[in-house]
């Protein structure tokens, strides 16, 4: 779709409102977390409400959920088109713990807050020992009743594309014997890189996929069910 002058200011206002909110927040987050978790993940939820508000007064963005939240220790795989759902999952569900590239963690502030709100930290080079301890800190929180969210294909795809998922994905569902829900989103189509367009984002929660499946099946499963869902968001 061409870019309009619309699309221009709306996107330059949004960057500059939600940027300079984001600041505001990291800070409060800082203080936070010296005070309690519970008071660190309230920040954290109140910088995806701030981003949400910021997306529906001015980028003219409304986002429908359809289907029920995932709840529990569930592995939730998020079709990724874009910027906007790693930033919305908190209002999609409870305390929901995302499983970032290692090197994240190192960005000042953010990283120290993070790690402190509940993350497992994904270093795709870092061999056996490093799988064992993403294991290891994944069970603690699904204990805790988080849901864990990987985006499966490992980075963003436009949409209308596929991607094969990351081997990654097969080996946790394995090692962590927990059903799968996949989840659709459409963004892509209105959350650029750069300009952004008005809209509506649909967020649809796709039938749960049990534990215990053979991984070409599991695989297979998840790969038709996140590109169908995403295919049925966007039509």
């Amino acid at each position: 779709m061409r870019t309009t002058a619309a699309d221009v200011l709306r996107s330059l206002a949004f960057y500059a409102a939600f940027y300079l909110g984001s600041v505001v927040l990291v800070l409060m987050a800082l203080v936070a977390l010296t005070i309690s978790d519970k008071a660190l993940r309230a920040v954290v939820r109140a910088w995806a409400g701030h981003h949400r508000l910021c997306a529906r007064w001015l980028l003219g963005i409304r986002v429908v959920m359809e289907g029920k939240p995932p709840k529990g220790g569930v592995l939730v795989a998020v079709k990724h088109e874009s910027f906007f759902e790693a930033i919305d999952l908190p209002l999609q569900m409870d305390q929901p713990v995302p499983l970032p590239k290692a090197e994240l963690l190192r960005i000042p502030g953010w990283g120290r807050a993070a790690r402190h709100y509940g993350v497992v930290a994904v270093e795709r080079d870092g061999g056996a020992k490093s799988l064992r301890r993403m294991v290891a800190d994944a069970r603690t929180f699904t204990q805790e009743g988080r849901p864990l969210v990987i985006f499966p294909e490992g980075t963003r795809v436009p949409p209308g594309q596929h991607a094969p998922l990351q081997s990654g994905f097969a080996g946790l569902y394995k090692l962590l014997d927990l059903p799968v829900v996949p989840v659709a989103v459409n963004s892509g189509r209105l959350y650029h890189r750069l300009w952004k367009k008005p809209g509506t984002i649909t967020v649809r929660v796709g039938e749960r996929i049990e534990r215990g499946l053979p991984r070409p099946e599991a695989e297979a499963r998840v790969l038709a069910a996140i590109n169908a869902l995403n295919q049925d968001a966007e039509a």
